[in-house]
């Protein structure tokens, strides 16, 4: 177990639907649909069934299996508008947003939503959304440290007056917003999650980030990165929140489950997967550590394309359930969520698997109490 804080209990995300082709790039049927009302009727299932987050991706052009799309920011406010707890955070790339702009689109939705919108700054893999819309294409590294500007921006927007910033992205003078975001002690300012595998991105995250996303890792992948992200974060006499991605496949009984993944990768969509690695593994191969994002994907892990199946939350709900509670010991704050068959996953997952993810959390906490 990790001898860093560990949270209380493990919160739950899920990946919003928003675009086209579901969450694996394979053949295999999924009722899931990309449209507004079948995402609402997701998020409204999700509240009710545990969920505290929700994450709108972003994809500007039709690529890689995922040719209809729509804006992420957008559709997370109608998400919000149409829920009454939820949390929905956008992802948004630097180089296309400006962050002053996007301040003050945040603060807004903050008000809208009753304090419920969060961020996810995407520093960007896919090279064709920069160049076809004129904008250019950074080497990787200078990617993460526009981002990390983009990220103090925004803090520094969202809680300063007459703010003044002087980057070599991003130059702010005198500039007040108000109305800020509804701050409060419990949330001061929107939330800010980074993601990434790289060590620019490490940095970022606890440098700068209230959560850092991870692709899809096992144990021993989680611990090594986990411990790099806080050693960033104690330099800074701050603290960061682990968020962990994994496709979860719960079904009655062990074979389903492993029967269902391994239809999905025998039907996997083999050009749009191929085209994928071939754009994500040349960031990930450009780091100075070639260990960006998905520099050691497999095709199998790229199927599912953010290295979900890698999480291994495929099996029964107690199999999937003691999984999760394994991760809160090594200090993964959040799961996110990607499912198959979106509405009735996250309606089993609710009925099926949080209520033992809880009943497991309550046992560690009593242990902990009594060796307190």
């Amino acid at each position: 177990m990790t001898t860093e804080r560990l949270s209380e209990y493990t919160k739950f995300a899920y990946w919003v639907p928003n675009v086209s082709g579901g969450l694996v790039t394979s053949t295999i049927e999924q009722r899931t649909s990309w449209d507004y009302e079948y995402n609402v009727k997701l998020a409204q299932i999700a509240e009710n069934s545990g969920f505290e987050y929700a994450l709108s991706q972003v994809r500007y052009e039709a690529s890689y299996g995922a040719e209809f799309q729509h804006e992420s920011t957008s559709f997370s406010l109608a998400l919000l508008l149409a829920t009454q707890r939820l949390k929905v955070i956008a992802a948004v790339h630097p180089g296309l947003w400006q962050p002053a702009v996007l301040a003050k689109f945040a603060a807004t939705a903050d008000h809208l939503s009753g304090g419920r919108f969060a961020v996810n700054v995407v520093s960007g893999w896919f090279k064709d959304e920069f160049t076809h819309l004129g904008e250019p294409w950074l080497e990787h590294d200078e990617r993460y440290r526009r981002s990390a500007e983009f990220l103090q921006v925004l803090r520094k927007i969202w809680t300063e007056d007459d703010v003044d910033f002087r980057g070599d992205f991003y130059r702010i003078h005198d500039f007040t917003l108000k109305p800020k975001p509804l701050n409060t002690p419990a949330r001061p300012n929107p939330e800010l999650f980074q993601g990434g595998n790289s060590a620019a991105a490490r940095s970022n995250g606890g440098k700068y980030a209230d959560w850092y996303f991870s692709n899809g890792k096992d144990f021993e992948g989680v611990i090594e990165q986990l411990g790099d992200i806080r050693h960033h974060a104690r330099q800074a006499n701050r603290e960061v929140n682990f968020g962990l991605n994994g496709f979860i496949i719960a079904r009655d009984t062990e074979k389903e489950a492993k029967e269902t993944l391994r239809e999905i990768i025998a039907k996997a969509n083999r050009p749009a997967v191929e085209g994928f690695r071939s754009a994500v593994q040349q960031a990930g191969a450009s780091t100075s550590d070639k260990q960006g994002m998905w520099a050691d994907s497999t095709f199998d892990d790229l199927v599912q394309y953010n290295d979900g199946f890698r999480t291994q939350l495929i099996g029964t709900p107690e199999q999937i359930a003691e999984r999760i509670v394994a991760y809160r010991r090594l200090g993964v704050d959040l799961i996110l969520g990607g499912f198959l068959h979106f509405q009735e996953e996250v309606e089993y997952f609710g009925k099926h698997v949080l209520p033992l993810v809880r009943e497991l959390e309550a046992a560690d906490n009593a242990r902990e109490l009594l060796t307190a």
